[in-house]
């Protein structure tokens, strides 16, 4: 029985008449539809069109783009859209990860450096105003992962911290300062990832955890945002065995699920232990966590049976629903199920008002809203964090701070991220450094790096006072390693630096003694 009154929907009488009503008048195939959202690439109104008009989609997510391509996109969803649509953006750092203009503020790992509540609120403030000023009503975040395990590919920089205490404060701050905005947040990758080292889009995930452990940590973080009044959860591609075993004695480890397939964590765990009553959606459904359970026929239907109320991305569009349709008539999705998950579907959509807005013709949001995108307020804030992040790594020689008065002369050595890379790592920092320096008194000389430097180390004393190596690397998912790919094969040779530390003042300053990651 879902409570419409009670958190996090909060619906009146009317609110909940227009959710019965408008389930009663659905064809199945309506029901059907809005148990999926799916993934759009290709813009085209026609195409969107098709989609929206062919499998009564409840929801959308799109790929990356600029904010007057995403609005387009949004409107029209609006606009061919029957029924109001839930469109999702992911904004793990702010509004970059709405549209490809939008203000990066900061990354989880970011936060967590500044140490500030602020910072945090100022991620989930921006992203909620520039999502929602491009159409968007639906937040994909904050991911309340816990980064245990540093080797970890998919946590990274997403995570707040490696406790649960920074996680739960930075996931309660970017909520608040979501919703200053009409969208509603999601929490992710429940039953908690960062334990471990595997990829759930390549093998199913494992949260190894005693119940203890759990309750002491995830469970905490959890039940901090069910409490806070997160709208919706995203259940990850991760089994959670302990927890399993104790709430189905005797399953067989051949029968352990991920959560997004598990009745017992999604059912027992999630709604009874921790009182979850809001939507529930899973992880992408392409990832191999997912597929290497069951065949797709097969867990299409099985993800809705076991307690999620939406189906995140088809495969084939005409063959995914068939598997849906197909496993509403042969009884794997109950008829109190269904109605179930679409009572959560619509009564996130009225949580947001989105069925009023449509009435009064105020789903589509003004095109003057699209200034706020990238706006000075907006970049004050990432400027703010970006200093505040600042962390001195290693400082074993005690060498720093350097000035101009005393170390006048500095070579410049750079390095970056693999070129033509997933993240399209490009050398555009190293003007901003060389400017920088240059801006506060220091004379730059850069190496280029595509030559390996050779020569009298005595020289080299004479010529420069310090030297400064630069990276500018980012992590990426599915990378448990960043490794520096250096332009010249040896160059790495650079010079010791506690070599001249010893014959004189002067002094190297470099990736062993400073790493700063900027995401």
């Amino acid at each position: 029985m879902v409570d419409l009154k009670g958190k996090p929907f909060y619906l009146n009488d009317e609110d909940i008449l227009w959710i019965e009503k408008t389930i009663e008048g659905m064809t199945i195939e309506e029901k059907i539809g809005q148990l999926f959202i799916n993934l759009f690439a290709d813009f085209d109104p026609d195409y969107v069109k098709h989609i929206v008009e062919t499998y009564h989609i409840g929801g959308a997510r799109y790929m990356g783009a600029p904010s007057d391509k995403v609005y387009e996109l949004t409107s029209n969803l609006q606009r061919y859209s029957k029924i109001p649509m839930l469109v999702a953006a992911n904004c793990d750092s702010g509004g970059n990860g709405a549209c490809s203009d939008g203000t990066l503020v900061a990354t989880a790992a970011q936060v967590e450096a500044t140490g500030s509540e602020e910072v945090a609120y100022n991620v989930g403030y921006v992203s909620g105003r520039e999502a929602t000023a491009i159409g968007c009503n639906w937040n994909f975040d904050p991911c309340a992962d816990i980064l245990f395990n540093w080797r970890n590919t998919i946590v990274n920089t997403r995570a707040y911290g490696n406790k649960p205490e920074p996680v739960i404060k930075y996931t309660t701050a970017y909520m608040k300062g979501l919703r200053q905005s009409n969208i509603a947040s999601c929490v992710k990758h429940f039953p908690g990832d960062g334990t471990e080292e595997r990829d759930q889009h390549l093998v199913l995930g494992v949260n190894e955890l005693s119940c203890e452990e759990w309750d002491a940590s995830f469970g905490k973080v959890y039940q901090n945002a069910i409490d806070e009044g997160v709208m919706s959860i995203m259940m990850g591609h991760i089994a959670l065995p302990e927890y399993q075993k104790r709430l189905v004695p005797g399953i067989q480890y051949e029968e352990i699920l991920p959560a997004s397939l598990a009745p017992e964590l999604i059912q027992d765990l999630l709604r009874e232990q921790l009182g979850f009553n809001g939507l529930i959606l899973t992880d992408a459904s392409h990832m191999l966590g997912m597929t290497a359970a069951m065949r797709r026929k097969d867990y299409v239907p099985a993800a809705i049976a076991a307690g999620c109320d939406m189906f995140l991305f088809f495969n084939d569009h005409e063959e995914d629903f068939g598997f849906m349709l197909d496993g509403y008539k042969n009884g794997i999705i109950t008829e109190e199920r269904l109605h179930e998950a679409l009572q959560r579907v619509l009564g996130l959509k009225a949580a947001l008002k989105l069925h009023i807005k449509k009435e009064k013709g105020a789903l589509i949001p003004s095109r003057e809203g699209l200034k706020i995108i990238g706006c000075s307020e907006h970049q004050a804030m990432a400027d703010e964090a970006a200093d505040l992040g600042i962390t001195l790594v290693k400082n074993t020689l005690d060498q720093l701070p350097i000035r101009p008065e005393t170390h006048p002369r500095i070579k410049l050595y750079t390095l970056y991220g693999e070129m033509g890379g997933v993240l399209g790592a490009t050398t555009a920092s190293e003007k901003t450094i060389i400017e920088e320096l240059e801006r506060v008194g220091f004379e730059v000389t850069l190496n280029d790096g595509t030559t390996r430097e050779k020569g009298k180390t005595l020289e080299y004393v004479k010529n420069w006072d310090a030297a400064l190596v630069f990276a500018d690397v980012q992590g990426y998912a599915s990378e448990n390693n960043v490794r520096i790919r250096w332009k010249c094969p040896m160059s790495n040779e650079i010079l010791s630096p506690y070599l001249y530390v010893i014959r004189r003042g002067d002094f190297v300053l470099s990736a062993l003694d400073i790493l700063a990651w900027c995401n």
